[in-house]
């Protein structure tokens, strides 16, 4: 099902919208401030081109690193670019996404068009520091991180 599902999507406009992130992130590219921008860019360009099978998942959530001087930092340059692209950008991106899927909601059968369009309406406003990684391993990572914070309760530590 994923598969027909993305080879329709990708044909109905799928292609379009992936090129437009493209297009938004080379933009980013050119100029310094939006180097963050630029990678947030292309991983929302391939859940733009094929979304079903995908989620997005945060990058600490990936990596597990604490708080730290370096990962502040970059938290807060990460803030300062997602508010400069939801005010430029993610907005015109956003509206786009939240026509399609209302036009894709219309039809039983376009409902879970619609879905993936109001997911990625979504990330179109916040889109740096997400990473697009299939279902099955968002679930692993959730299910880890959960079971971390539920050793760090019970005082336990994972044996590995």
């Amino acid at each position: 099902m994923r598969f027909f599902g993305n080879v329709i999507w990708f044909l109905v406009g799928g292609w379009w919208l992936a090129l437009m992130w493209l297009f938004f992130g080379l933009l980013a590219a050119i100029t310094i401030v939006g180097l963050p921008l630029t990678r947030a860019s292309y991983e929302m360009a391939k859940l733009s081109a094929f979304p079903f099978g995908k989620d997005v998942i945060h990058v600490r959530e990936i990596d597990q690193k604490e708080l730290s001087a370096t990962t502040a930092m970059t938290g807060t340059i990460g803030f300062i670019v997602n508010v400069l692209w939801a005010c430029t950008a993610g907005i015109m991106l956003f509206l786009g996404y939240l026509f399609a899927g209302v036009l894709a909601c219309i039809t039983i059968i376009g409902i879970p068009f619609g879905i993936q369009s109001f997911k990625i309406a979504g990330l179109s406003f916040w889109p740096v520091g997400r990473r697009v990684v299939s279902i099955e391993l968002a679930n692993e990572v959730r299910q880890r991180n959960a079971q971390k914070k539920l050793d760090e309760i019970r005082g336990t530590s994972i044996a590995a």
